[in-house]
C-alpha cells in the first residue's frame, strides 16, 4: 500500500487548492481514504475522510462547507478541494488508508508522506 500525496503550497487568505492523494499497489476500493493535517506544536487532526464503498464522507466542522473530498476511481486518487483557505488551515497535510471512514488517525494504518499548505493572511 503507498500513497502519494501532493499539491500543497502557498496561497492567499481565501484562496483554494486541490490536494491529491493517489494510491498505488492496490485499489482505492474497500478502502476508507483520511486526509489528516498537523500544525508546528499541534497535535495530528482528522479534516475528511471519505469511503471508497459508498462515498461516505466525514469532515471537521472547521472546513465544512469550505474543503470538498472526492474520489476519481479511474485515477484511483483521492482529492481534498480547499476553499476559502484561511491562515489557521497551514499545515502539514498528510493521506492515509483504513478500513473505516472515521477522522481519528489510529483507525488509518498506511500514510503517505505529507504536502504542506500555507496560508498567508
Amino acid at each position: 500500500v503507498q500513497l502519494q500525496a501532493s499539491g500543497g503550497g502557498l496561497v492567499q487568505h481565501g484562496g483554494s487548492l486541490r490536494l491529491s492523494c493517489e494510491a498505488s499497489r492496490f485499489t482505492l476500493d474497500y478502502y476508507a481514504i483520511g486526509w489528516f493535517r498537523q500544525a508546528p506544536g499541534k497535535e495530528r487532526e482528522g479534516v475528511s475522510c471519505i469511503s471508497s464503498s459508498d462515498g461516505y464522507t466525514l469532515y471537521r466542522d472547521s472546513v465544512k462547507d469550505r474543503f470538498t473530498i472526492f474520489i476519481d476511481n479511474a485515477k484511483n486518487t483521492v482529492y481534498l478541494q480547499m476553499n476559502s483557505l484561511k491562515p489557521e488551515d497551514t499545515a502539514t497535510y498528510y493521506c492515509a488508508a483504513g478500513l473505516w471512514a472515521t477522522l481519528q488517525a489510529g483507525d488509518f494504518g498506511s500514510w503517505g508522506q505529507g504536502t504542506q499548505v500555507t496560508v498567508s493572511s
